[in-house]
């Protein structure tokens, strides 16, 4: 390694430190990447699946910006899902399954492939300080490495504690040593610090499942991907399986609870609400007598299979017992057994939006250190960290998204404005904005910031200029071109719509909610002017949804522009919230507990969603 000054260290290689390096040192800067496994650049610590609800969202915007796991979740997965497509565009959401090895391997060579990049392998175990500014680190081995500035991605491993019923030992994930000595450091110069809680499942050897006892899940016939570049599509896919717990599995877990650190004590920090342990859910939800479980191939070749739905850290031999009474597991082999895994983190109101800290300059925090869960929002943090970095160092002026711009905006004014007393998750009800913030459009909102900026390349500009034009074009096409009756009419019919009695423009026929573009693909003139002026399925789609959803747009517009007004509201200091059965049971206990003194005051509060401010605000008025 070269013991020259560096212009930023980023310690830790998980989700967040790889998008954090690749970021700053694609726009200049001279990067040092410190992680305790080099081996285990990018791992999936949990399940080996991008993106989801709201989760694809972030990794679409993360592509548009320029970061990297849009890329390598195409090159390395092994089906693809756009989730629900039965509703508006706005909650569509792209979701993949991914190769985990293939994963991790793909994004190790891409970073070694960035010239500005080394690499050493050690664990941190304190920071260099001087005048109140980060200027280095210390490693175990007691090497002092100077940089300019520092990003801390240290996810699950400042003082990690694994408990696999009354087991515990030191970690930061199943056979990995945790890091010490960055949290008491930290806590020294003035930061405050707390504990939470994440779990894993068992994995499984595919041989000893029967899987003609479970449903299979397939991936879309025609899967797409999540970058905007041109990444190979996916050909072949693998099946993911869906099974269910009994009454029997439920009372065999229960053997174990006397055992179990959730339930006896040795666990004090706050788990995922959103991704409860299997022995939470029997617990919390007692009248139910059956949890959906699925089986998640682990990538192409290998037999090991993730076991969705079953995080726990019952003992082990309770865990196997139990799985073992679920149909298609009866004689299921264990790779290894679930565990649950206590971790530091800093509340991250400490933070300025630019995810520098606001005590010690020049260092920064991304990922599970600020108290999110999940790959794709620890991706996102590192982006905007490494972004940040390399802007402040080359005194520019600090990329900060705002909340009708980007999920990411959501995300981290949430955190650094609300801050979080549990692992935090991205939602699209958190978003206000959602229908602007589309998983389809986010290549339009944020590429031509990230090119300014010096991320995005001027391939990808050109890109997004192209497919817009050609989609503004097809626009044009059905404002100025007319359909007839006998070209729709069937159509509309079939979708139990009113039929039209005399030639429309076709821009008023595709807005009726009976009526797709598929429709209006049978229409010969319609696919020659497709085919004459090259525009390719998302580009068609894109022109479908700004047309069909203008209404709803300005809708969302206008109602933002309504609780703006309404948000100084005075909350009576006597409101029954016990009232509101329409909103969430989350949002219903935070005000109850912090009793909000307005409006403003309720829409900050984590976890409480624009639609929960609402049907307050409808209560209030009665």
């Amino acid at each position: 390694m070269n013991l020259n000054e560096y212009d930023i260290i980023v310690v830790g290689g998980g989700h967040a430190g790889a998008e954090a390096a690749a970021a700053a040192a694609n726009m200049g800067s001279k990067v040092l990447l410190v992680t305790m496994n080099l081996q285990t650049i990018a791992q999936m610590s949990c399940n080996p699946a991008m993106g989801g609800i709201a989760k694809g969202q972030i990794v679409r915007e993360i592509d548009a910006l320029g970061g990297m796991s849009g890329i390598i979740t195409d090159k390395t997965m092994i089906q693809f899902k756009m989730l629900n497509l039965s509703k508006g565009p706005a909650m569509w959401s792209p979701r993949a399954q991914s190769d985990r090895m293939r994963f991790a391997e793909e994004w190790r060579l891409e970073l070694e492939a960035i010239p500005n990049i080394d690499f050493f392998q050690d664990m941190v175990k304190g920071l260099l300080i001087e005048n109140n500014k980060a200027v280095g680190v210390i490693t175990g081995m007691g090497m002092k490495i100077r940089s300019k500035a520092v990003i801390l991605t240290n996810g699950t491993f400042l003082n990690g504690l694994i408990h696999i019923g009354e087991k515990q030992f030191g970690g930061g994930r199943m056979g990995e040593k945790s890091a010490t000595g960055i949290t008491e450091q930290l806590v020294e110069v003035g930061f405050e610090s707390g504990r939470m809680k994440t779990g894993t499942p068992p994995r499984v050897d595919g041989r000893s499942i029967d899987f003609s006892k479970m449903e299979e899940q397939k991936g879309d016939e025609n899967p797409t991907g999540f970058s905007y570049t041109k990444t190979p599509k996916l050909k072949n896919q693998r099946s993911c399986w869906i099974t269910y717990t009994n009454p029997k599995v439920h009372d065999l877990l229960r053997e174990g609870f006397d055992r179990s650190p959730m339930f006896n004590g040795a666990i004090q920090s706050t788990g995922p609400r959103y991704c409860p342990s299997i022995e939470d859910k029997i617990n919390r939800f007692a009248e139910r007598e059956r949890h959906q479980i699925f089986a998640e191939p682990e990538g192409w070749r290998t037999i090991e299979y993730y076991i969705n739905g079953f995080s726990t850290s019952l003992p082990d031999e309770v865990q196997i017992k139990a799985l073992r009474a679920v149909p298609g597991f009866e004689n299921a082999k264990m790779f290894r057994p679930g565990y649950a895994i206590e971790y530091d983190y800093f509340p991250p109101t400490q933070l300025k939006h630019t995810l520098e800290t606001k005590l010690i300059e020049n260092l920064y925090f991304a990922g599970q250190i600020n108290g999110t869960t999940g790959y794709e929002e620890a991706a996102s943090q590192g982006l905007m960290a490494g972004m940040n970095a390399h802007l402040k160092l080359s005194e520019k002026e600090p990329f900060i998204l705002k909340r009708n711009e980007a999920y990411i905006g959501v995300l981290i004014d949430d955190l650094i404005t609300k801050g979080t007393e549990e692992p935090y998750r991205m939602f699209t009800s958190r978003a206000e904005y959602r229908i602007l913030l589309r998983q389809d459009n986010a290549d339009e909102r944020l590429t031509p910031i990230s090119n300014k900026l010096g991320l995005a390349s001027d391939d990808r500009m050109k890109r997004v200029d192209e497919k817009y034009a050609k989609a503004k074009s097809f626009v044009r096409y059905f404002e100025t071109e007319s359909i007839l009756p006998n070209e729709i009419n069937d159509a509309i019919q079939a979708g139990n719509g009113s039929p039209i009695t005399q030639s429309v423009k076709m821009v008023s026929v595709i807005t009726r909610p009976e009526i797709f573009m598929k429709d209006l693909l049978k229409i010969n003139r319609v696919k020659d002017f497709i085919k004459d002026n090259e525009l390719d399925e998302e580009e068609v789609e894109q022109a479908e949804i700004q047309m069909k959803y203008r209404g709803y747009i300005q809708k969302e517009k206008d109602n933002a522009d309504k609780l703006k007004r309404l948000e100084n509201l005075k909350i009576p200091k006597d409101f029954d919230y016990s009232r509101l059965k329409s909103i969430s049971t989350e949002a219903r206990q935070k005000f109850e507990k912090l009793r909000p003194e307005t409006i403003a005051h309720a829409s900050r509060i984590s976890g409480v969603s624009p639609s929960d401010i609402s049907i307050l605000l409808v209560y209030m008025g009665r």
